[in-house]
């Protein structure tokens, strides 16, 4: 990640990996939501990963996020499957960065609330105290270390505890590159209402992190939180929010604009908050990720 920032301004991560998924006519009902692929149409996940390099991403986050070992349990796939469908997750990403002629493949890295499947990613409602919830990712953190990847993404951190818990496992893994990236429910906190400040700060004395920022958050929000991200860790921030729709639960819908233009516009704002990382995350395709690339040139 050093190499690929140094003589930038900015590095273009790719867009919703389950959004492109459905826009192929995947269905991801079900826990394992998008991980569910990596067994039943692995050549659909590469092909994905390969549209967002050809829309200009320089990043691709593999197709682990939903993806554990106690998720895949429940299941009925034993552990040795689950371990080798997560290196597979790692190995399809690589593959279409070969196809595109270069770039980079974070391996993505779920919270403890992802695999539940019941929305507790987003509140950090968690009945885990932070040395267990290091213990529930240990396995797979090791396993994604050790995959090839060039980093680990930790995504949609809704918790103190979580952000503690993954600083503890960096301690186990010093030589692994991370960028840790928390889900906002406002200008100022993360999902459980901590400040961002307060856990952007715990990894300020950490080499091995390469930028802290949000994702899986509505746009209006992502330029005070990385600003406050970055100025709390020292290091770059990293933005990758929601396209700006939002869930009406009661009609089962999105709502608002996904406008791939009006999206891109609001990557200024947060370069201008000290993001040297930007993309997308849920309802954001190729074209949002187009978009990014002519903005930041």
């Amino acid at each position: 990640m050093e190499a690929l920032l140094r003589g930038r301004d900015t590095v273009v991560l790719d867009g919703g990996l389950a959004t492109r998924l459905e826009e192929y006519g995947c269905d991801l009902s079900g826990g394992l939501w998008s991980a569910r692929l990596l067994a039943d149409a692995p050549g659909l996940v590469r092909r994905v990963h390969r549209d967002f390099f050809d829309a200009g991403a320089d990043v691709a986050v593999s197709a682990s996020y939903q993806a554990s070992f106690t998720g895949f349990a429940e299941r009925g796939i034993g552990r040795d499957e689950a371990a080798a469908l997560m290196l597979r997750s790692v190995r399809l990403a690589a593959q279409a960065r070969d196809e595109a002629g270069g770039g980079l493949v974070a391996a993505g890295i779920g919270p403890y609330g992802a695999a539940l499947a019941d929305g507790a990613e987003y509140t950090g409602d968690y009945a885990l105290d932070a040395e267990a919830l290091a213990d529930w990712h240990r396995e797979r953190w090791h396993l994604l270390a050790g995959s090839g990847a060039d980093l680990l993404a930790c995504e949609t951190v809704p918790s103190v505890e979580e952000a503690h818990a993954l600083a503890a496992l960096m301690e186990e893994s010093p030589e692994v590159p991370v960028w840790v990236s928390f889900s906002g429910r406002d200008d100022a906190h993360i999902s459980d209402g901590t400040p961002i400040a307060e856990c952007a700060a715990l990894f300020g004395d950490r080499p091995q992190v390469v930028a802290v920022g949000v994702n899986c958050t509505p746009p209006r929000h992502v330029a005070s939180l990385v600003a406050a991200a970055v100025a709390a860790s020292g290091r770059p921030g990293v933005a990758y929010p929601n396209s700006g729709e939002s869930w009406d639960a009661r009609a089962r819908a999105w709502t608002g604009t996904a406008d791939p233009e009006e999206f891109a516009s609001g990557a200024d704002g947060w370069r201008a908050a000290g993001a040297r990382l930007i993309g997308g995350c849920c309802r954001t395709g190729p074209g949002h990720i187009r978009r990014i690339r002519a903005h930041i040139g």
